[in-house]
């Protein structure tokens, strides 16, 4: 049996989907444990290249089960959608879902526009797709979990007294007029539910027999450290926490301690959303490089913040992910650049931090760097570390003293196998 957890150290937009997809081969489960449709996971395989939200990136093994974990909140509509996606490039998705994850529905993507508009330029960058709300009712015993479909009285019952509190809201909160009725939710419910309804399962059963039958588990993150709700840059968070150590409670597998767990950490900084965000990069410099490296949203196709590599929150993001060893994406995009910078602390008030902070500090941090000099041949094609150019080694070896942690792998490319896999030991 193995146990291996796979997650973002920084802003989310890492390139955790490739190398799920890389790892889910030799899997036996590929587990998503947290997250909605606002996840926008990006793969480049044999069969071409997709934008994943709700499934599971193993979804192209062909050994994996890919299971949509209790800690999840699942738009019905969205997820038959990929699903038929799916199907029509040839991929019948093997999937499961768990009976205690729970729905985001139509109303919630409609609170969320809401808020954001009424908070104006103070708006938190949600994607607008429900996450927050959805996640604020499961706090407030106001959600529907998805085993429930399996029972349609108690689910119409369930669904009919919240879709009046709902209303309530609507008008006395954003004054709106009765936007929808009970019968549209009721519909929409009943359309996109009877779709998924062979998918639901107890999948935690199907996980501990799974665990003592020596199966090797997979669990996939969605976004990164920094956008945990607990130890991200809160408020300008998503709603669930996006750490390690959430994988048993979202997934739905106890009794057990992980045996990796794999930081993806991208060999410069982005971010999609608000918030602080230090090492921005010259605006000439960043249109350069989002072009290059196709720096726009998976799941919004906004374009993501381009910064120079942090070493400060990217140490922050490892230590709390209690990674074992990191996965450094896109080294490749950096190719032909003259210069590279890596942050390597913060200037607070005439102060050097070299400890990441929260919000009302990091506000008004202003970077500290050193530069490296850079390389121009192209790497996609190397597989071995020591074929690099020096100069690509010594930026990879010095990000791995900043921050901390053996770095294991390094993309040179999209594709599956555009990876070197080094044979490092040990803490650094």
């Amino acid at each position: 049996m193995s146990v291996d957890v796979i997650v973002g150290a920084n802003w989310g937009d890492e390139g955790k989907g490739r190398m799920v997809d890389y790892f889910a081969q030799e899997a036996d489960f590929v587990v998503r444990y947290q997250g909605g449709s606002n996840a926008g996971h990006t793969v480049v395989n044999e069969y071409g290249e997709f934008k994943l939200h709700l499934i599971p990136s193993g979804v192209f093994s062909k050994n994996a089960t890919n299971i949509l974990g209790p800690g999840m909140v699942i738009d019905l509509e969205a997820l038959v959608g990929e699903i038929e996606d799916l199907k029509k490039h040839g991929i019948d998705p093997k999937i499961l879902i768990s009976d205690r994850a729970t729905i985001c529905f139509p109303y919630h993507r409609l609170e969320d526009i809401w808020e954001e508009e009424r908070l104006g330029k103070n708006a938190y960058g949600s994607t607008r797709r429900g996450i927050a709300p959805a996640y604020g009712d499961r706090t407030l015993k106001k959600a529907i979990q998805i085993g429930e479909l399996l029972y349609p009285e108690k689910i119409k019952e369930h669904l009919k007294s919240i879709t009046g509190w709902k209303l309530l809201i609507a008008k006395g909160v954003y004054g709106k007029e009765a936007p929808f009725t009970f019968e549209d939710i009721w519909e929409w419910t009943q359309l996109w539910g009877s779709k998924i309804i062979p998918y639901i399962r107890n999948t935690t059963a199907i996980l501990t027999e799974a665990m003592k039958a020596g199966k090797k588990i997979l669990f996939e993150a969605q976004l990164g450290t920094l956008r945990d709700l607990y130890y991200g840059i809160y408020p300008y968070t998503t709603s669930s926490c996006t750490l390690a150590s959430f994988a048993p409670i979202g997934g739905g597998l106890f009794g057990v301690t992980p045996d990796r767990i794999i930081a993806v950490v991208k060999a410069f900084s982005t971010c999609v959303g608000e918030g602080p965000f230090i090492t921005i990069m010259e605006p000439e410099d960043a249109k350069q490089l989002r072009e290059i490296a196709k720096e726009y949203g998976a799941a919004t196709g906004r374009p993501r913040t381009i910064g120079h590599f942090d070493a400060v929150a990217t140490r922050y993001g490892v230590m709390i992910q209690g990674a074992t060893e990191v996965a450094l994406t896109k080294l490749d995009s950096l190719t032909g650049r003259k210069t590279l910078k890596i942050c390597i602390a913060y200037e607070y008030k005439g102060k050097k931090l070299e400890e990441f902070p929260i919000n009302p500090v990091l506000e008004d941090c202003k970077p500290i760097y050193i530069e490296l000099p850079g390389w121009n041949e192209n790497i996609n094609g190397v597989r071995n570390f020591d074929d690099l150019p020096e100069n690509a080694k010594n930026y990879v070896l010095e990000i791995e003293n900043r921050i901390k942690c053996p770095i294991r792998y390094i993309s040179v490319g999209p594709e599956r196998n555009s990876l070197i896999i080094r044979n490092c030991q040990g803490n650094i």
